[in-house]
Parts: structure tokens; C-alpha cells; sequence
């Protein structure tokens, strides 16, 4: 009795164990087109934080944020074209 006492134990503490070590399910990973998006959206916020940094800037010219918006606005296009084309 004793002995079937201690590996009903054994087997249930056990059982409890690698029960417990069972890792949770890996969350799923976005489409593309759900990872594109996003890409997009951050693209889009950094661009305009960028932007109205240029336009608030109080020590800067006309001439200077006019050349700043046109360098940001060709590298948007480029990282947007980029972005459609994967």
C-alpha cells in the first residue's frame, strides 16, 4: 500500500510538473498585409513629427525649412515606394 501510495504520487507530482513547464501558444504573427500597414502608419507618424519639427523650428530661415520639408518629403516618397513595392 505504502508503495503504491508513493508512485501514485511520484506520477501525479510529475505529471503536475511538465504540466507546468508547457510553454503558451506563440502569438500569431501578422500578415503581410497587416505588417505593411503598420510600417506604414509609423512611417506616416515619424514624418509628420519630422515635419512639424522643421516648421517650428524658431531659429531656422524660410529658405532653410522649404529645403529640409523638400530632402523629407523625397525620402518619405522613397520609403513609401518602397513599402509597396514588398
Amino acid at each position: 500500500m505504502k508503495k503504491l501510495f508513493i508512485s501514485t504520487f511520484l506520477l501525479v507530482g510529475l505529471s503536475m510538473n511538465v504540466y507546468g513547464q508547457k510553454r503558451p501558444p506563440a502569438p500569431p504573427h501578422p500578415s503581410k498585409s497587416e505588417l505593411i500597414s503598420i510600417k506604414s502608419k509609423e512611417l506616416d507618424r515619424r514624418y509628420n513629427a519630422e515635419k512639424k519639427a522643421i516648421l517650428n523650428h524658431p531659429l531656422a530661415t524660410k529658405r532653410m525649412k522649404q529645403d529640409q520639408l523638400r530632402a523629407l518629403n523625397e525620402k518619405y516618397q522613397s520609403q513609401k515606394r518602397l513599402l509597396r513595392k514588398m
